[in-house]
């Protein structure tokens, strides 16, 4: 397969908290060694079960993924009991090049104690339960015994079952936890993810694709990046041809998305590299098809893949933030933990989106830290705004309410936080913003931000919260600046800055 430069011209448009301990590695000093060898050092650590680990005597341990940023290792752990996944007991070991370990972040507070692992009802029962949480089933993923570890709650046998339909809300993809002993729902999880804009049309203009030539065949599918391209959402199938040439201009071409759509994701891709040192959106060279042509005003990611809808006017939604934020999802969920939670995955994704549309430094799309300003998808102008988050009627501070609204609002105080943390109060050439406490703040700049956010998503677990990625945000900043405190008090005013205060535990520098 080819790797084929390609312009394409478009028509212009309108322009309790989780156990977050240090554990000390070897303490003499040596030279640095290969990072191989800092994912023994973090199996050493963990095959020594330090307290830190919560662990208890059924307890074993699997590496699940490797991470690499910045001269540190990040190790993912997963837990079973009794052979049974526990959902819950994942942890993070994050060691460096001179066989240091620098930080351990884990999900459980405490270890998990005597639990039965026979269930009182039966699959079958169980199945029938999580079918019924959605209005219509197409189809079920399968189901597995595991125990339920939430945070604050007695550990639970379930049984956890992924279903395939629609809700109330519209179309899903729901893993439900069901209590294996008294057939009640104890969780659910929805895996489709949904974010859209507004503005006023296609705008990325002429843009060069990496598309794979096969025989006298191209097609719009990335030469490189395994499993990336870009589909007819009705067919699946991959838009290709005989010249080489794609879209006509015309937003309401499903063509036309795909070529936008796929720049994007090439973007991202040049993004994480370049600035985080990340290998894909899924962290190990790849990410997910791109479907256009979701008949909603809508766009998703779902964990196998990402759907573009399209406006009111009929004009597919692939603008640089839109889909920069829906891969957003999928590099959150490609980290440590999965999709963040606690109301904080909208402006995990948002944050990602920004830095998506900073890189690509498109003329005909600023970068301006509002959300879906260039596709118009009901006429009311951005749905967020990082900047001022209650221009769209969202909250600029942080408060008890925050993780329980619904999650495109919940994103308010972050987006203001990194915002804040980018560009400062005073916006560096982009808008001012005001402060929750009224102090002034200092930015650092979009990478420097983004590299803070992208490796605090390396410590996260599958308990994430505002007030955790308070921590791991400051924890990372003191990982990738252990010379300097300016990195960490610029995160720490930031986050004063929108009333998210102070954590049990959190570093200091």
């Amino acid at each position: 397969m080819a790797r084929i430069p390609l312009v394409i011209t478009l028509a212009a448009g309108t322009a309790a908290a989780s156990a977050l301990v240090a554990v000390t590695g070897p303490a003499a000093a040596k030279p640095p060694t290969p990072s191989a060898d800092a994912v023994a050092v973090a199996d050493a650590v963990v095959a020594a079960r330090p307290a830190a680990l919560r662990a208890s005597r059924h307890d074993t341990f699997q590496r699940r993924q490797v991470y690499k940023s910045h001269g540190l290792t990040y190790a993912s752990y997963d837990r079973t009991y009794k052979g049974l996944p526990v959902k819950g007991g994942d942890f993070v070991v994050v060691t460096d090049d001179a066989g240091q370990t620098r930080y351990t972040s884990v999900a459980q507070s405490s270890p998990l104690g005597e639990l039965s692992t026979a269930p009182g009802v039966s699959e079958s029962a169980a199945v029938a339960t999580s079918k019924a949480q959605l209005k219509t089933v197409s189809g079920i993923e399968g189901t597995r015994l595991v125990v339920v570890a939430a945070e604050g709650k007695t550990p639970t046998l379930a049984y956890e079952t992924t279903v395939n339909g629609t809700s109330a809300a519209g179309i899903s993809r729901l893993t439900v936890d069901v209590d294996a002993t008294t057939g009640a729902v104890l969780a659910t999880e929805e895996h489709v993810t949904e974010a859209t804009g507004t503005g006023t049309g296609w705008i990325n203009g002429s843009v060069s694709l990496n598309t794979t030539q096969s025989g006298s065949t191209y097609s719009l599918k990335d030469p490189t990046v395994t499993n990336l391209s870009c589909q007819d959402a009705s067919t699946r199938v991959t838009f290709s041809g005989s010249d080489n040439v794609w879209g006509n201009g015309n937003g309401t071409s499903k063509e036309t998305g795909c070529v936008d759509a796929l720049y994007v994701a090439q973007k991202q891709h040049a993004m994480l590299s370049s600035w985080l040192g990340r290998n894909g959106a899924n962290g190990s060279g790849g990410a997910w098809p791109i479907r256009v042509g979701l008949n909603q005003q809508n766009a998703y990611y779902d964990g196998t893949q990402v759907q573009i809808g399209k406006n009111t006017s009929g004009r597919w939604i692939s603008s640089l933030d839109v889909v920069g934020h829906e891969l957003g999802h999928g590099i959150d969920d490609r980290t440590p933990g999965g999709i963040s939670k606690g109301g904080t995955q909208e402006f995990v994704a948002d944050t990602i989106g920004a830095a998506t549309e900073a890189y690509a430094a498109n003329a005909n799309d600023p970068f301006d830290y509002q959300v879906g300003e260039e596709v118009n998808l009901v006429g009311s102008g951005p749905i967020r705004y990082m900047y001022n988050p209650s221009l769209a009627g969202d909250a600029n501070c942080y408060s008890s309410s925050t993780p329980g609204s619904e999650v495109h609002s919940a994103a308010g105080p972050g987006n203001h936080w990194f915002y804040l943390l980018a560009q400062g109060s005073g916006g560096n050439g982009q808008p001012a913003s005001s402060t929750c406490n009224g102090t002034t703040v200092t930015g650092l700049g979009i990478q420097s931000a983004i590299k803070i956010m992208y490796n605090a998503m390396l410590l996260k677990t599958s308990s994430s919260s505002y007030g955790k990625y308070r921590v791991w945000t400051l924890q990372a900043a003191k990982n990738l600046n252990p010379g300097s405190c300016t990195q960490f008090n610029a995160v720490k005013a930031a986050w004063n800055a929108v009333s998210l205060p102070a954590q049990s535990g959190e570093p200091t520098c």
